[in-house]
């Protein structure tokens, strides 16, 4: 009976990645022809599925791209970045689309560890770090091994040196993995969505017009009431503003 089941289940796997196949082809050729709504809604039937790629978001953030939908694009490469963050054609392409944004915010001035961070260390998700921290204690446990069964002394200090160098980059990636859960947890991105919106300074209709964001403006959402996030911009001015109005880049 399980042997039928797990028959059953690859055979379900097969059938669903030739559909998601034949679904990814289409919508390729779709945007080939020109044809960009068309091909939007076949990578959104592939997106439903939670069968995502870097791949996918790229192809959707240009297909919103040739269309001048400024958000979706902006949002969809960003997307792509968040699984694939070395990908320079993806990097290229947000800079077109960045560029017809109507909201121009100059970025405050970051010291010399937040351009390390930036530069370095937010290069790569938590995930990602994740799997680092994988590596290095499978890499020290194999060396340590070696260690112990090595013969003779140079070996023997060979493999415990690197095993220790191993371990202390595991505590190292470990430590850089943790900051960066928490930093995603606590500065969720979005980008705003709508053509145009009012960020106020309460979380009422009422309350006070501080600023206003345009569409496809990266934001950090700090925390939410209701139906109002409390974001913040680059230049470092605080507000709150309509959930409708934004979409987040990644929740957890």
């Amino acid at each position: 009976m399980k042997r039928i089941f797990f028959l059953l289940l690859i055979i379900a796997n097969s059938v669903t990645a030739q559909n998601v196949d034949s679904l990814f082809v289409s919508a390729n050729n779709l945007y080939k022809d020109g044809k960009f709504s068309e091909a939007i809604e076949f990578y959104k039937q592939i997106e439903t599925k939670e069968l995502v790629s870097s791949e996918l978001y790229y192809n959707l953030g240009n297909s919103y791209y040739k269309l001048n939908k400024v958000g979706p694009a902006i949002y969809y490469y960003e997307k792509a970045l968040i699984l694939d963050p070395l990908n320079a054609d993806v990097k290229n392409n947000l800079v077109f689309a960045q560029r017809l944004a109507l909201d121009n915010i100059e970025e405050l001035p970051k010291t010399v560890l937040q351009k390390f961070k930036a530069n370095y260390l937010q290069k790569l998700s938590y995930n990602q770090w994740a799997i680092v921290v994988v590596v290095f204690s499978i890499l020290g446990s194999f060396l340590f091994l070696l260690f112990y069964f090595a013969d003779g002394p140079t070996k023997k200090r060979f493999y415990f040196t690197t095993s220790i160098i191993s371990f202390i980059l595991l505590i190292a990636s470990l430590f850089i993995t943790y900051n960066q859960y928490n930093f995603a947890l606590n500065n969720k991105e979005a980008i705003v969505f709508a053509e145009e919106t009012d960020v106020r300074n309460a979380p009422t209709l009422n309350s006070e017009e501080i600023f206003t964001l345009h569409e496809g403006t990266k934001i950090i959402v700090l925390d939410g009431v209701d139906e109002w996030k409390k974001v913040k911009i680059n230049d470092g001015r605080l507000g709150w503003i309509h959930a409708e109005d934004i979409k987040l880049l990644n929740d957890i």
